[in-house]
């Protein structure tokens, strides 16, 4: 049975759908000569790009469609560039949508597009990726990287409708779903401990991917990311608690050339950073350090490196974060599961000594 959420964003509010076998373009009714170029990658194309084409087409929706390579490399602006190009060929003007689909840098990249492009066009979100469903597909975050940082280039620009499909994550490789994990247990961390405790209770129904696992997570997370969002729309308050852990793994993305580690996967050795972090200067009791890591290890997420980059490497990369400011690097610390604070800042030697700590064992890409 199919879920429907509501962002609450006034003019700009919209519905996230969540089921099987959904419908696709809703909020755009029957269409008869409106266009569409739906962005895809290389991955997810072959899989559901077909499917997609065809749905829109019995809304009376002239389709056109652009693939760029799949990963991280493709969130530029090359990419982007070469993306205008194809809206152009396909006459697409000021009435037209522009499809995310696929994972969390087809939307990224295809909303920052839609975002840009003749200063603005419908954009609609179709994710793939269980990291896309749960947090990048909701609350507007568009962007490209930059070679000195990830999403340095981007606008807060609104879906108008995102239609999470569950059966796409049947297709998705082990490693990607996997990665998709790291940013589901930061919900838990950030929001709700007793979401927390049901990953816990659900450790093997997450990783088989049962179906009804799956349908109320995705639905929490989705619910809580809406209403952070629906309170803090551009990121002035709030809204920043969504980057627990992300200040680490911005920066490992970065010194790594954004080709070694997927974004959960830095997201989880991020928030075994923050929450050391938050032990040290907000609290946060063992216990749950400990429960954290536990959960993380228990999923295939990496928890710690052997051979991890340069500190100075890392610590020039965290100057530029976009949420560093008079190049003091500003943390998500967590006081208790389920409650964090944003805008923290730690003393210098106790984000080295922290660092060190988390560097314990080597992690292996278990599922390639």
């Amino acid at each position: 049975m199919a879920k429907t959420i509501k962002v609450n964003l006034g003019a700009r509010s919209y519905d996230i759908s969540i089921g099987s076998d959904l419908p696709i373009g809703g909020a755009l009714g029957n269409k008869s000569g409106v266009s569409a170029l739906v962005v895809s990658d290389t991955n997810v194309a072959p899989l559901y790009m077909e499917r997609c084409i065809s749905l829109l087409e019995k809304r009376g929706i002239t389709v056109f469609s652009a693939v760029v390579p799949a990963g991280e490399l493709s969130k530029s602006l090359d990419s982007a560039a070469e993306l205008y190009g194809n809206a152009v060929d396909a006459g697409l003007d000021r009435k037209s949508v522009i499809v995310a689909l696929g994972g969390g840098v087809v939307g990224d990249l295809a909303g920052f597009v839609a975002a840009t492009f003749l200063r603005g066009v419908k954009f609609l979100q179709v994710p793939t990726s269980l990291l896309a469903m749960v947090d990048s597909s909701v609350g507007g975050k568009t962007a490209v990287d930059l070679p000195q940082g990830k999403n340095l280039v981007g606008a807060f620009y609104q879906p108008i409708e995102v239609v999470v499909d569950l059966d796409s994550l049947d297709t998705l490789p082990e490693r990607e779903y996997i990665s998709g994990l790291g940013e589901v247990v930061k919900y838990g961390v950030i929001w709700d401990a007793e979401l927390f405790d049901y990953f816990e209770q659900n450790i093997d129904a997450m990783l088989s991917r049962d179906k009804g696992v799956l349908l109320n997570i995705v639905k929490r997370c989705c619910e809580i990311k809406a209403e952070v969002v629906a309170e803090d729309e551009r990121e002035g308050g709030l809204r920043a608690i969504l980057n627990f852990g992300h200040t680490y793994a911005h920066a490992l993305e970065t010194v790594s050339g954004y080709d070694k580690w997927l974004h959960g996967e830095a997201v989880s050795l991020g928030m075994v950073y923050a929450a050391k972090l938050s032990a040290t200067a907000c609290g946060f009791s063992e216990d749950n350090v400990h429960r954290l890591i536990s959960l993380l290890d228990k999923l295939g997420l990496p928890t710690s490196l052997d051979e991890p980059p340069a500190w100075s490497k890392l610590r020039a990369a965290m100057d530029a974060d976009k949420k560093t400011l008079n190049s003091v690097p500003h943390f998500v610390l967590a006081e208790r599961m389920g409650k964090v604070v944003f805008g923290c800042d730690v003393e210098e030697n106790t984000l080295k000594k922290v660092m060190i700590g988390v560097e314990r064992k080597k992690y292996e890409h278990k599922n390639k």
